[in-house]
């Protein structure tokens, strides 16, 4: 019996020790912060890198380059077309100088003209006298990407003036239904592509089956960004002059979008804070005035470039710059070098980030210190999946300090960058920020990326403060900089 008693204490011993170290182990793991839950909708994978890639490509090329026109008749001759120095490994090394990772050309414009030879069509590079009509733009632009590591991207126009079958519903659906599976199948990965409801006030009436044409295109290619006034995974910022809204939310109703409706311009350029669709803004425009090369026109000046830019990617949008390519089949050397230029510039400016430098200081912190959502995330180089979280019960006066730790007098900056970590959505509605107590800018949405080039020129302060007056859920702030542009001189009387 005292066997008996000693073998059961013993087990019973063991089995409350066992549980015992069961309940430090959990209680151990529940003390490790967990990341706070996502405000909805979110971004797919697909959007977060074309997010990332914050300036892309378009290339208006075709019958268009040769007549000195916009928007071709669909009448011409295809023999017109003939790019006798046409270098797609130009094209592509000027984009890859630019730091460009996405180039999207015009397959086809709305005169029909086809730069691949397509089997439907005999309207196309096939009955040209270009390479003996054996040649396939397409195809050269793909060959001349893939060694940069530059992807490519393609523009279909749905309305095409040549094809007899425009205005005849069916019969035209099913012949874009065609194409896109031709271009879809034949060239490799394609990451964008781009519809738009583009047509003249006599184009024959009818339908295009974008429900169908979407579709399809997933159904070839699943990782593809299909881009249009109404999605579904890109849309339009509403105007060709790559300005988006002050207020721009990458989130949006896409029930209340159509493609080709006038009406919601502003609507696409500001996004909507209660929108149940991530469908994040491309703004579009030119390097030039016009859309294709015309020998009269000449490159956009850096100040213009610059100022695209703060307000397309410093606005929480993608900036598709059109750099077309002229008659000779050669991007003009003028706009390569204004390229070049708007890159140097870029790099100049942002290579920086006098914040690195500083000491930082927040409201509050998700799991304290050591909780791994601290303020030195803001200052690394993932500006995605690691950011500061302040305490959920840290309901109000969320802020953000960065305080200057040299003797010289204090920083000297004229740029302010804030990120936040959209991956768990967007989330900032307000935000103040003061230099040394002073209000010095002010905005509403962050998203990816807030440039704040500041109005009243170069700051010299210790002390900047970026206050969250109000978000949807919890601020998550992946990134802080500040910065000096030597290209920014405002006019001091506005």
């Amino acid at each position: 019996m005292p066997k008996l008693w000693c073998l059961l204490s013993t087990i019973t011993f063991s089995t409350i020790t066992f549980f015992q170290l069961c309940t430090f182990t959990f209680s151990r793991l529940e003390l490790v912060p967990t990341p706070p839950l996502p405000i909805l909708p979110l971004p797919s994978y697909a959007q977060l890198k074309w997010q990332q890639r914050e300036l892309i490509m378009f290339l208006h090329f075709g019958v268009n380059t040769f007549t000195d026109s916009e928007w071709g008749t669909g009448h011409e001759n295809p023999a017109i077309f003939n790019p006798v120095g046409l270098n797609a490994n130009q094209w592509l090394s000027t984009a890859a100088d630019a730091g460009i990772s996405l180039v999207i050309l015009t397959a086809k414009h709305h005169d029909g003209f086809c730069l691949w030879p397509s089997k439907y069509t005999d309207h196309s590079v096939e009955k040209s006298p270009w390479k003996n009509g054996h040649g396939d733009v397409v195809q050269e632009l793909v060959n001349a990407a893939k060694p940069l590591g530059v992807d490519v991207g393609l523009y279909l126009s749905p309305w095409d003036r040549h094809d007899q079958r425009y205005g005849h519903e069916i019969a035209y659906n099913q012949y874009y239904l065609a194409q896109l599976q031709e271009l879809l199948n034949r060239y490799g990965s394609v990451r964008e592509i781009w519809f738009d409801g583009s047509k003249g006030k006599n184009a024959p009436n009818m339908s295009y089956y974008f429900t169908d044409w979407f579709s399809m295109v997933k159904v070839l290619q699943s990782s593809i960004n299909i881009f249009s006034n109404a999605g579904p995974d890109v849309r339009w910022v509403g105007n060709e002059k790559g300005f988006a809204g002050s207020t721009c939310w990458s989130t949006i109703n896409r029930t209340s979008l159509s493609i080709g409706n006038a009406s919601i311009e502003d609507y696409l350029n500001n996004g909507d804070p209660k929108g149940t669709d991530w469908l994040p803004a491309e703004c579009d425009v030119s390097i030039r005035q016009g859309w294709f090369w015309h020998k009269s026109q000449k490159p956009k000046r850096l100040s213009q470039l610059l100022e695209i830019y703060y307000n397309s990617v410093g606005r929480n949008c993608v900036l598709l710059l059109n750099v077309p390519p002229n008659s000779t089949g050669l991007i003009s050397e003028v706009d390569v070098q204004r390229l070049r230029e708007f890159r140097r510039a870029i790099d100049k400016i942002f290579s920086t980030n006098l914040a690195e430098k500083c000491s930082v200081k927040v409201s509050s912190q998700r799991g304290g210190k050591g909780g791994g959502f601290g303020p030195e995330n803001v200052l690394d180089s993932d500006h995605l999946w690691t950011y500061w979280a302040p305490r959920d019960d840290d309901k109000e006066g969320h802020w953000i300090e960065i305080r200057g730790t040299g003797t010289d007098g204090g920083l000297r900056f004229n740029v302010i960058r804030i990120q936040e970590a959209i991956g768990l959505g967007q989330r900032i509605k307000r935000h103040d920020i003061y230099v040394d107590g002073k209000r010095v800018a002010n905005g509403t949405t962050v998203g990816y990326k807030r440039l704040h080039r500041l109005e009243e020129g170069v700051i010299h302060g210790k002390i900047v403060k970026i206050r969250i007056e109000e978000s949807k859920g919890l601020p998550l702030i992946s990134s802080i900089g500040l910065h000096f542009d030597p290209f920014w001189h405002p006019n001091p009387k506005g």
